[in-house]
Order: structure tokens, then C-alpha cells, then sequence
């Protein structure tokens, strides 16, 4: 039996739904817990489209609310100090301060990296540098 799989989703959406939200989240239209349901959402809609499509094999962790290297930075507690996240969880203002900086502090710098024409954010790591897990996104991702 042959079985069909992929290696991720657009995020976008069928009807720009994930920048709507962003955007809407940024400029202060709706909170943090309203922004992570409708993202939620998004990502409920992708994986039952893929199941009705067929898919066999419908991936997790390929959703990210800005960057997957942030993500991973995020989730190592790879947390430069001028962004004052206090321990545990980091918030949605931590994590897109991380981004895209704010009026004192500079977001992480950007470069291409894996062969492509696509940005990426670069962590910023420290010799004897310490990391502890601040996020459960890929797991959490996988149980819903």
C-alpha cells in the first residue's frame, strides 16, 4: 500500500487568514490569547484539509508565527539579554520583539541560510552559554 505524505504547509491560509491576524495582533486589534486561538485555528484548518486531500501522514511543528529559527531559539532559551524575558514561557512580546525589535532594542539579525532565497533570523549564541527549555511548541503542536 502506498502512502502519501508531505513536509509542511503553507501557513498563509486559503484566504490570507494568518497575516490578517498577525497584523491585526500587532497593531493592537486583539490580544495574545485571541491571536494563538485564531492561529490554532489556522493550523486545525491545514490539517483537516491535507486529511480530506488524502494525506496520510499530516506533519506537525511546520507552523510558526514568525520563523522557524526563532522558534528554535525560543525553544532553547537562546534569549539575548536585552529583551528582559523573565524565566519560563516566553510571551508573544518577547518573541516578536525578538524579531522585529522595538523603539531601544534591535531585533535579531536576518541572513539566508539552507541554500535559499529566504531570510532567516539569526540566534544569538554565547560561549558557556546555558540553555533551558522555554517553549513546548513542537509538542504541543503534535497533541493538538
Amino acid at each position: 500500500m502506498v502512502l502519501a505524505t508531505n513536509l509542511g504547509f503553507p501557513r498563509i491560509g486559503g484566504q490570507r487568514e494568518f497575516k490578517k491576524h498577525l497584523e491585526a495582533f500587532w497593531s493592537g486589534q486583539i490580544n495574545d490569547s485571541r491571536m494563538l486561538e485564531e492561529m490554532a485555528k489556522i493550523r486545525r484548518g491545514h490539517w483537516l484539509l491535507q486529511l480530506q486531500a488524502g494525506i496520510d501522514h499530516i506533519p506537525s511543528g511546520d507552523f510558526s508565527l514568525y520563523d522557524h529559527m526563532l522558534d528554535t531559539a525560543v525553544m532553547a532559551g537562546a534569549i539575548p539579554a536585552r529583551f528582559a524575558a523573565p524565566s519560563g514561557a516566553v510571551d508573544l512580546k518577547t518573541y516578536f520583539a525578538m524579531a522585529r525589535g522595538g523603539p531601544d532594542t534591535p531585533a535579531l539579525e536576518m541572513t539566508k541560510w539552507f541554500d535559499t532565497n529566504y531570510h532567516y533570523l539569526v540566534p544569538e549564541l554565547q560561549e558557556g552559554q546555558n540553555f533551558v527549555v522555554r517553549s513546548d511548541k513542537p509538542i504541543r503542536e503534535f497533541l493538538e
